[in-house]
């Protein structure tokens, strides 16, 4: 690790929360389903089409995101809107992503 990115050491707490995070983004599934809301809000069934999964798996990690704080949630009548509501999190992944090295 690069020496000074942390200013000082994080806490208990903050480890905590760091390494939940990192375990939320750890599944392939939560970064399709991100990357489908990335740019604009998209209901249920609009992610289980884009994503290919099916609608049980992907309210399942619906609920995780937005229960995280990552995913916005709004019902709209019948359906239920998801949004990017932390948007460092797709910059993280674009962080990460510009470090993968095509083979």
């Amino acid at each position: 690790m690069s020496k000074g990115i942390f200013l000082k050491p994080l806490t208990d707490p903050e480890l905590d929360y760091l390494a939940t995070r990192f375990r939320l983004l750890g599944e392939p599934m939560r970064l399709r389903i991100l990357q489908a809301v990335c740019h604009d809000t998209k209901t249920v069934n609009e992610i289980v089409v884009i994503t290919g999964s099916t609608q049980a798996n992907v309210s399942k990690h619906l609920t995780l995101l937005a229960s995280a704080g990552i995913l916005s949630r709004k019902k709209d009548g019948q359906c239920v809107i998801y949004g990017m509501k932390d948007k460092m999190v797709m910059q993280l992944c674009s962080l990460v992503r510009s470090q993968v090295k095509e083979t």
